[in-house]
């Protein structure tokens, strides 16, 4: 943000932020957007028609279960199917799935497209 002013009082403490108006926009969307009530939330959801899932995938995904094996097992998949609808082998499938490897942006990304989530679905979170 190039245009910001802060202006500061008699002690030199920061009291004020000016900032150009199309920021002040997207913060203050983004402000709206955390005061949503569940129920916005969930009709705007619906509105997107975005896949939901059962919350207990969401709940294996919480208690920080691999999101491959988790979105795998969702779709009624084994290794060897998801292995070779990806065109990798079963075993390094395993180890990313075990997190002994951590595999590739190309192997992420057709694992993604097999089991039709986002790349982000499958990004696990740093420990």
């Amino acid at each position: 943000m190039d245009n910001l002013q802060i202006i500061f009082d008699e002690a030199g403490q920061p009291v004020f932020a000016v900032l150009p108006w199309r920021e002040y926009e997207r913060l203050a969307k983004e402000d709206n957007e955390a005061l949503l009530s569940d129920e916005e939330i969930y009709d705007r959801a619906k509105r997107e028609e975005s896949e939901s899932f059962p919350i207990e995938v969401a709940d294996h995904l919480l208690a920080g279960k691999n999101p491959i094996k988790v979105y795998r097992e969702y779709r009624g998949m084994t290794q060897n199917e998801l292995a070779a609808a990806t065109h990798i082998n079963s075993v390094y499938l395993s180890q990313i799935e075990t997190g002994r490897r951590a595999g590739s942006i190309r192997t992420l990304a057709s694992i993604a497209q097999a089991l039709d989530v986002s790349l982000d679905d499958l990004m696990c979170p740093a420990n």
